[in-house]
């Protein structure tokens, strides 16, 4: 047992015996996840208006660019499934450009910097600064996405009316995005690789997601059934039909759900490793 001396004047000094409460304090409790989630969100939300809005105005020029462009090459001419194809594809081209590519270079350049020591001396849970900047950078597209979706549809005459499908196509195909680029970002070895990595998964979608899928060739079909971005782009497409499909749809929809499931564990994983380290 600790003891420390106690004295008087004119009396020598008694030891005085320190108890465990005395000798260190206990430690905070850790912090929720929903808590931390919110935190963290609010966190990477406020830096990502500072930060990327000229980037978010590069992707969506970008995209409407690129429906400019395909307008007089598209099979069928505007309202026909090539039509459908491209409008869907450089929509979701925002997500990936913003949540795929640049979270990897992000949690490339948190990781090279030493970024991610001060996260780890925080009492909250890997899966809160994960799941906290995934949404942060997913919710970033959100502008982008509606007036890409909407200039495209006045661009090939598409109909307007199922736009909300949006609503569901966003948050799920950016959680897969997102969770895709976190983890390149952080099992990346060095942080330019993670900057490829990121800009080679961007032009994945690019190149898959925008060009008819009828049009490419039968190994590259098989490349865009792995791409997460593929099964949003397929679902908006579908929306646009004069009868959609709904049950095909929400299929597409959950398949975007489960890998980004998937993506966002791994990334989670991902983190825990590289921050231990």
């Amino acid at each position: 047992m600790n003891a420390v001396a106690q004295a008087t004047p004119g009396r020598a000094a008694e030891p005085h015996a320190v108890g465990p409460a005395e000798a260190a304090a206990p430690l905070a409790p850790r912090a929720r996840l929903l808590p931390a989630l919110g935190a963290v969100y609010r966190a990477q939300l406020s830096r990502a208006k500072v930060a990327r809005i000229p980037l978010l105005f590069v992707a969506t020029f970008q995209s409407v660019g690129i429906m400019v462009l395909m307008r007089g090459v598209v099979d069928g001419g505007s309202q026909g499934p090539a039509a459908r194809a491209v409008v869907a594809g450089s929509t979701v081209l925002v997500v990936a450009f913003v949540a795929l590519n640049l979270l990897a270079q992000y949690f490339g350049q948190l990781r090279a910097s030493g970024g991610l020591d001060h996260y780890a001396t925080l009492p909250v849970p890997p899966a809160a600064v994960v799941l906290g900047a995934a949404g942060a950078y997913a919710s970033f597209t959100v502008p982008g996405t509606l007036a890409t979706a909407v200039m495209g549809c006045a661009l090939f005459q598409l109909p307007f009316a199922n736009l909300w499908v949006l609503a569901a196509v966003i948050p799920l195909a950016g959680a897969a995005l997102s969770g895709l680029g976190a983890a390149l970002g952080l099992l990346a070895p060095r942080q330019e690789l993670a900057t490829l990595f990121g800009q080679l998964g961007m032009s994945a979608a690019l190149l898959l997601g925008v060009l008819p899928a009828a049009n490419l060739p039968g190994p590259i079909g098989y490349v865009r059934d792995l791409l997460p971005s593929t099964y949003g782009v397929e679902a908006l497409a579908r929306a646009f039909d004069a009868h959609p499909d709904w049950l095909a749809l929400c299929g597409d929809l959950s398949v975007c759900a489960a890998v980004g499931a998937v993506s966002l564990a791994v990334a989670t994983w991902a983190y825990r490793r590289a921050a231990c380290r």
